[in-house]
């Protein structure tokens, strides 16, 4: 090769497009839950022009990006292909792939994009909420709720990297409370050495000291405000949504336990609209041991919820 390029998520792409049969590439991992669109694949092979090149990976001959392309070219009859190869490891590829397919060609899905950026938390957890929203389109929120409801799945690190390439502390109060206590115990220490000792930067020592030295606490009224909503629970506004969100989410769906556990709240959950429905529908005799069976069902959706709570905090 002449040269790469690389890409936001470090991927090295040759410069160079190479004619392959189009019996040589293999289908990859997608992005898209449910794979290629037939009708796009068709649209794209009557075309008459050449289609832009795909991208291979080099050592596995697997698509990176181009499969709809791939497709067409085979439907179409051509016997070859323009190729641009990758360099780099699976999780790269994939990384990849959902960069280049946000931006261009046949849009993902909502659903695909809210699935693919779970999956980069779970190989990049240290990535930020905005880095990963930057990734796959999405809002950094929605990214921030996704982390959130990976759970145990999702690695909560100390740190995150953002987009501008800085390592920054999920809790900035942690570093903080850490600079005040190096500060009382050591007052001629440098705002250097105390940045080093706690953590975190001069800029953020040199406040520190400043606080102490009014009297006030180390750690902002904002930050001790951010801090004491960690943890807290995620606000379901639109249940039935909710639940729709939830199959998307790979690790319940690609597991019998958790699609069990999708099955199971089809069957459980319901809006509040649909009570006086439901109540009308019960004969008077029937009424009192349908209303003890309601509230008995409620006591177990609690219990569930403070299991869940507490499993929550535990694994955090």
């Amino acid at each position: 090769m002449s040269g790469t390029i690389r890409g936001r998520v470090g991927t090295a792409l040759s410069p160079e497009v190479e004619r392959v049969s189009v019996e040589i590439p293999l289908p990859a991992e997608s992005p898209r839950l449910n794979g290629e669109n037939l009708e796009y694949v068709r649209l794209l092979a009557e075309i008459g022009t050449e289609l832009p090149p795909i991208i291979v990976n080099r050592r596995t001959n697997r698509v990176v990006d181009g499969m709809h392309r791939l497709r067409a070219a085979r439907l179409r009859g051509d016997r070859e292909i323009d190729v641009r190869y990758f360099d780099g490891d699976d999780e790269t590829a994939f990384l990849t792939a959902v960069e280049i397919n946000v931006r261009h060609g046949l849009p993902l899905s909502l659903a695909d994009r809210e699935a693919a950026a779970t999956r980069v938390l779970a190989i990049r957890p240290h990535w930020s909420d905005r880095a990963v929203a930057e990734l796959t389109g999405l809002a950094w929120t929605t990214v921030g709720a996704l982390r959130r409801r990976g759970g145990a799945n999702i690695v909560q690190p100390a740190a995150r990297l953002g987009k501008d390439g800085r390592s920054r502390p999920v809790d900035g109060s942690v570093g903080r409370v850490r600079a005040g206590q190096e500060i009382e115990a050591r007052p001629d220490a440098s705002l250097r050495q105390i940045a080093k000792a706690a953590g975190i930067s001069v800029a953020t020592a040199r406040d520190v000291r400043d606080r102490v030295r009014r009297g006030e606490d180390p750690v902002p009224e904002r930050l001790r405000r951010k801090a004491g909503q960690a943890g807290r629970p995620v606000e379901v506004v639109d249940v039935l949504a909710t639940v729709r969100g939830l199959r998307s989410d790979p690790s319940l769906r690609l597991t019998e336990s958790g699609r069990a556990l999708l099955r199971w709240l089809d069957g459980h959950v319901i809006e509040s609209e649909e009570c006086a429905a439901l109540a009308a529908a019960v004969p008077p005799h029937c009424a009192e041991v349908v209303e003890a069976i309601a509230r008995r069902c409620a006591e177990t959706w609690s219990e569930l919820a403070t299991s869940l709570r507490n499993h929550t905090c535990s694994t955090g």
